[in-house]
């Protein structure tokens, strides 16, 4: 005899419902990865509009700086022309040169015609030498370069660590001993610390030559023998600057909350310093740091004529005596070019360091 398999009544209602929370269930996980890939997607779509404004803002602000730069420039009183032919020059030779020069035509025109070619690193003819502008400021931007950054490198690894140690070990001689000498060193300007330096290692102890006898076209190597002087000149002072800032960072990231939660979970010194401490410490800097890289192109003017040394600050200086307006305007648009690029990028490592700054910024816009 045959046996009949039969079905209760609630089964297919018990199986129906099943299905229905296993498709409910589908749908919700797919609907939360949806929405996380929605999220994640509009996150880097806030990153990107905020990367973007940061370099139409930079752009932007070169391009004024070029502006009051130009028409500064033209403002200074007194004929270029004139002046370069001299007094006993005719009124017609004057009046040629300044054809030449371009000098007779609207200043708007003059401006338009200086940016368009600083754009494609044109800009313009030395009126004291003849040539471009732009072979001779390449050669001494590589000069300045080879001094600068060697001192940024150095200083900035230097200054990050002692205002570390500083701001950790507060209250303890290490700490008073780190201020004091930052204070100093703040205190004393530049040409005064790069004289004590010539007295010291140049004159009592011959180690380092004294001035540069290289001109603006000697080469790297003929320059190496001659750079430690004005390197430990420019790390001193910028260091001095990003010691102070980043020891009072570091104090105030060491009285967080989130600080003493690291400690209480047992963790070491060590490691509550360095993985937690010093990332957040180091955000609030880093505008300091670039702000202190870009002052390096000023700091080099007086280290570079204390030294002799060939490089943007010398050439700039001799430009300005010799009233060399096409070298002194790119000069000037160059040194605005770097301080811009500094901020950015200090802008940019700021949003990638700490996603708060994103979220905030969204929220404004």
């Amino acid at each position: 005899m045959s046996e009949r398999t039969t079905t209760s009544p609630t089964t297919r209602p018990v199986d129906e419902r099943g299905r229905d929370a296993t498709r409910g269930l589908e749908a919700e996980t797919g609907g939360a990865g949806a929405s996380r890939a929605s999220s994640s997607g509009g996150q880097v779509g806030a990153t990107l509009v905020v990367v973007a404004r940061r370099v139409g803002t930079a752009l932007l602000t070169v391009v004024l700086a070029s502006f009051f730069v130009f028409f500064a420039v033209q403002a200074l009183p007194g004929d270029v022309a004139q002046q370069l032919l001299g007094q006993d020059a005719t009124p017609d030779a004057v009046a040629a040169l300044r054809e030449t020069l371009g000098l007779d035509q609207n200043v708007w025109v003059r401006y338009g015609q200086w940016l368009l070619g600083a754009a494609h690193g044109d800009f313009g003819v030395s009126l004291v030498s003849g040539l471009p502008v732009g072979p001779d400021l390449l050669i001494a931007f590589r000069n300045s370069m080879l001094i600068a950054l060697p001192a940024m490198i150095v200083g900035v690894t230097l200054s990050l660590t002692l205002g570390v140690i500083a701001g950790v070990r507060r209250g303890r001689p290490s700490d008073h001993a780190i201020s004091l000498i930052s204070l100093v060193v703040m205190s004393v300007p530049e040409f005064m610390v790069a004289t004590v330096l010539v007295l010291l290692f140049a004159i009592a102890l011959p180690i380092f030559p004294a001035v540069v006898l290289r001109g603006q076209d000697a080469t790297i190597a003929e320059l190496l023998p001659s750079v430690w002087l004005p390197v430990i000149v420019l790390t001193l002072a910028m260091a001095a600057y990003i010691v102070r800032t980043a020891r009072s960072s570091t104090i105030d990231v060491m009285a967080s909350e989130f600080v003493t939660t690291a400690e209480l979970k047992g963790l070491s010194t060590r490691q509550v310093v360095w993985r937690h401490a010093v990332p957040s410490a180091l955000l609030p800097t880093l505008n300091v740091v670039a702000l202190t890289v870009a002052w390096l192109l000023g700091g080099v003017v007086v280290v570079e004529n204390v030294f002799n040394y060939p490089g943007m600050g010398k050439l700039m200086l001799e430009s300005v005596f010799t009233r060399d307006l096409p070298t002194i305007q790119a000069i000037a648009v160059v040194s605005a070019l770097v301080y811009v690029v500094c901020n950015l990028a200090a802008d940019l490592i700021a949003l990638a360091l700490d996603p708060r700054l994103r979220t905030r910024r969204k929220a404004r816009s």
